[in-house]
Formats: structure tokens, C-alpha cells, sequence
């Protein structure tokens, strides 16, 4: 079986701003609601695609300085934005098929955890932006 194998640094950005210096981890997720169609006589369950509901997860180190985490996420919360991620920090300006960028707009923030804090640790906190029409650039 094929497979394919790339170093995962992707590229982040948040309502225009990178964020891949303080990014860890990012996942995009696209997922149709399942909704139930099975009728009588019917021996098994069937499932029809619903309404879509994509999200996009961050988890970024927590830095107060202009320009970063806190400063670019604290006036979303409650709001809608755009989010961009690729798997190079070059697709989110070049997309091509082995580095494609994925733009969820819309995308609505509910909560930003302001301190995280543990003795001796780096602060991070993980954010999840939801909602929103997520498209897929690969040229």
C-alpha cells in the first residue's frame, strides 16, 4: 500500500495573522451530521448526510506581545473570522496538491483560555473555532 510521508510544520493563520510561531499542533476536521433515514422494514440503520459542521483546533503557546496569541484571538471570542492551515507554512500563500491550504470561513470562536499556567511548564492553551464553509486550495 502507498503512503505519504511529510514533516508536519504547517503554516497558521488567524484573521490574516501567522500564528505558526506559537502554533503546536493543528487539526482540521470535516464532518456531515449524520441524520437517521431508516424506515420500516428496514433491518439495518441508515444515515444521510446532514448539515455540515467543520472545526479547526490550535494549540499555541500563550504570548502576550503585540501582534500574538492573545493579542490577535482576544477581540474574537464571540465572533467570526477566517482561518487558514497548511501543512507548510508555504501553502497558505502557494497551495499545490502535496500542500494544500484549508480555509474555514466564518469560522466562530466561543472561548479563548486567557491564563494556563503551571509551575515550571510553558503556558499553552488549545482553541477550537467552529462553524463556517471550509474550502480546500491545492493551486
Amino acid at each position: 500500500m502507498a503512503t505519504s510521508t511529510y514533516l508536519s510544520n504547517p503554516g497558521v493563520q488567524v484573521n490574516s495573522v501567522s500564528l505558526t510561531d506559537q502554533c503546536t499542533a493543528a487539526t482540521v476536521t470535516n464532518m456531515a451530521e449524520a441524520l437517521e433515514s431508516t424506515a420500516f422494514g428496514s433491518t439495518s440503520r441508515v444515515f444521510v448526510a446532514g448539515l455540515y459542521n467543520q472545526e479547526i483546533t490550535l494549540d499555541l503557546y500563550m504570548s502576550y506581545a503585540a501582534t500574538e496569541t492573545y493579542a490577535t484571538l482576544a477581540a474574537l471570542v464571540g465572533t467570526t473570522t477566517t482561518v487558514k492551515v497548511s501543512n507548510t507554512v508555504a501553502g497558505l500563500t502557494t497551495p499545490s496538491a502535496t500542500e494544500p491550504c484549508f480555509t474555514l470561513t466564518g469560522a466562530y470562536l466561543e472561548a479563548l483560555p486567557v491564563i494556563n499556567a503551571t509551575m515550571g511548564e510553558l503556558s499553552t492553551i488549545s482553541i477550537t473555532f467552529k462553524g463556517g464553509v471550509l474550502t480546500t486550495a491545492v493551486s
